[in-house]
């Protein structure tokens, strides 16, 4: 289960699912209440925001407003569903490693994420139950020393390197893991790295010549997540603060929808 890697074009958006009970007002959010002082900490607003935009994109409504601080700084956005096994599997995650103002780019990575993966099809309304979403905002990016210069569980890594195989003819190679990905697949540093430099699409034979030759980044992130449920009872949480009720159109309905 890798996380794709690369900046994503901002493409118009082709989800193919059914568009149904489309209203003009924008959902209403939750307030920030313990909103961390520094804004490029990932909080569960984030994630509640990024379910809101896909639900009002796979619904034909207004875009929600974000509620939450702007800053500049790196992202991925990372979707799960429950499987039938009782285990989360990866459904889309996309991001960019070049730091963005964080509203605009957490709108467009939750619908590129979610919708143009390639490994994917895109996420569908009926989906939405059973969703996990979570949202890993990055930091501290420093040069490493060598290919081992990282600890596991702490650092992601960008790994930049030539392909030595003649019929790749000098190309370039880049690819990056977040820093959950190697314990989750329970690997050490050179497991990482090798699964890595095959994520990067390389084919040849890989050895201690390899490795040395990479070039190495590290950095580290900030993760929240919810799962649908938390979403739906933050959007009741916001209802009782606006003093409002859903409309026809809410992620409410549309889990009985899928339910029935």
């Amino acid at each position: 289960m890798f996380s794709r890697c690369f900046p994503s074009r901002i493409e118009k958006a082709n989800d193919g699912s059914k568009r149904q009970g489309a209203t003009t007002g924008a959902m209403v959010l939750p307030n920030s209440a313990d909103a961390p002082q520094d804004p490029n900490i990932a909080t569960r607003d984030h994630c509640i925001f990024a379910f809101a935009v896909l639900y009002s994109h796979l619904t034909g409504n207004t875009s929600p407003v974000p509620n939450f601080p702007d800053s500049r700084c790196a992202l991925f956005v990372t979707w799960n569903a429950f499987s039938s096994g009782g285990h989360w599997r990866l459904r889309g995650c996309i991001g960019t490693l070049e730091p963005k103002q964080l509203q605009r780019a957490l709108h467009d990575y939750a619908l590129n994420s979610s919708l143009r993966d390639h490994r994917f099809s895109p996420i569908r309304l009926k989906e939405l139950p059973s969703l996990q979403c979570k949202v890993s905002l990055l930091a501290r990016f420093e040069k490493a020393e060598s290919w081992q210069d990282w600890t596991v569980g702490v650092h992601g890594i960008i790994i930049h390197f030539t392909d030595p195989e003649p019929e790749a003819r000098g190309a370039r190679r880049t690819a990056t893991f977040l820093p959950d990905v190697a314990p989750e697949q329970g690997w050490n540093q050179q497991q990482a790295v090798d699964a890595l430099i095959r994520k990067a699409g390389y084919n040849g034979p890989i050895g201690p010549s390899l490795r040395e030759a990479l070039s190495l980044e590290r950095y580290q992130s900030t993760i929240a997540s919810i799962t649908y449920e938390e979403f739906m009872a933050a959007l009741q949480q916001a209802e009782g603060q606006a003093g409002t009720v859903m409309g026809s159109s809410s992620p409410r309905d549309a889990r009985l929808q899928v339910v029935a």
